[in-house]
């Protein structure tokens, strides 16, 4: 296996996470500053009011992204294991 393709598949992995992980992480993220500034503005400091809505949103948008994810997921294996010839050399 030379440098380059281990580069190559390195590069192509960490895209793969952002692109699986990112739809999760940029909701939790956005209710999360909402929730924050809410609770800014309203001078409540409760902890649960926070994990509840982040909660219920990260589940609901990971059930409505998991075929996009699975998808992503399985053509990457696909592909990584498609051909052994690059990783054998």
């Amino acid at each position: 296996m030379t440098e380059g393709v281990l580069i190559d598949v390195i590069r192509e992995a960490a895209m793969q996470i952002l692109m699986v992980g990112g739809p999760i992480l940029i909701s939790g993220l956005i209710v999360g500053l909402g929730i924050g500034l809410l609770q800014t503005v309203t001078q409540i400091q409760e902890a649960t009011i926070a994990f509840i809505p982040k909660m219920v949103l990260v589940v609901l948008v990971f059930i409505l992204v998991l075929p996009y994810m699975m998808a992503r997921m399985t053509a990457f294996a696909t592909t990584l294991m498609g051909d052994f010839r690059p990783f054998i050399q």
